[in-house]
């Protein structure tokens, strides 16, 4: 069970917010790595050793997993327990179904693989969203607004001035209000503009803000508008950190990159002890 109280805890300790994605294509593994018997969790295996003291949180996006069939899932698995204990972990499965297979996927990522939060998709609706804030102390990320460029598909679209990514955090925010689970949402790096106005929708939530990095969102232009007195981000940055390098020092390269983003996010915890 993690509080938002024990996350602002972790991320004052480490003086950061970062969230390292763990989306690791087996494509993309270095070929020094392709020999071991299972080179998708030794990749991971590395990446989280080195990252281990400048990140928060670690983020495997299921996708990469459920790609590679049964071997992915033990990847996945092996790799969510080696993961530190003060680590705050989400399942990037962006999951949203009627109430019953939500229930189960709920389930699925909190019993079977304790995770501490999961993503969901809103598009569905209250009942498809109820079954994964049922669980004391585990976590939602609801998709607010995304950062990927067709966002604005559907997300803008305005009913009565009111953008659908803004009615989205109002209606799920209400929803929370008697949940022993907790909710943030998940608003993208690229979207800096407004996220001032999903913070003033959502002033206690937790915001997982990706596309920092590979992407080209920065920690400045989403820590200004999107924090609150506690801090309330985590910014994930994926393929910017784990594919920094291809070599043989790739782990080397990742903690570089992990390290230089702890760095810009050291000055948000000013009045913090040095760690």
């Amino acid at each position: 069970m993690t509080t938002p109280t024990d996350l602002h805890q972790r991320m004052r300790a480490k003086r950061s917010f970062l969230c390292v994605g763990l989306d690791t294509d087996l494509r993309h593994v270095p070929e020094h790595l392709r020999q071991c018997e299972d080179p998708v969790f030794e990749f991971n295996r590395r990446i989280i050793a080195a990252t281990a003291p400048y990140a928060v949180a670690y983020k495997p996006n299921l996708a990469f997993y459920e790609a590679l069939g049964p071997s992915g899932w033990r990847s996945l698995q092996r790799t969510l327990e080696i993961i530190p204990e003060d680590s705050f972990t989400i399942a990037d499965a962006k999951r949203g179904d009627i109430g019953n297979t939500s229930d189960l996927y709920a389930r699925a990522f909190f019993e079977q693989m304790n995770f501490d939060a999961v993503t969901v998709a809103p598009y569905m609706g209250r009942d498809s969203v109820a079954p994964f804030l049922n669980y004391p102390g585990k976590w939602v990320f609801l998709l607010a607004l995304t950062s990927n460029p067709s966002a604005a598909d559907f997300q803008y679209h305005t009913d009565a001035g009111q953008p659908l990514y803004e009615k989205v955090v109002r209606t799920a925010t209400a929803w929370a209000a008697e949940a022993p689970g907790h909710l943030g949402f998940v608003t993208g790096a690229t979207r800096p503009e407004q996220l001032g106005a999903i913070r003033a929708l959502a002033p206690e939530a937790f915001f997982l803000v990706p596309g920092v990095g590979a992407q080209g969102g920065t920690v400045s232009a989403v820590a200004e508008p999107g924090r609150n007195d506690q801090l309330g981000l985590l910014v994930n940055s994926s393929r910017g950190i784990i594919y920094a390098g291809s070599g043989e020092d790739f782990a080397e390269k990742a903690a570089e990159k992990a390290r230089s983003l702890q760095l810009q996010m050291a000055p948000y915890f000013a009045d913090a002890p040095a760690p």
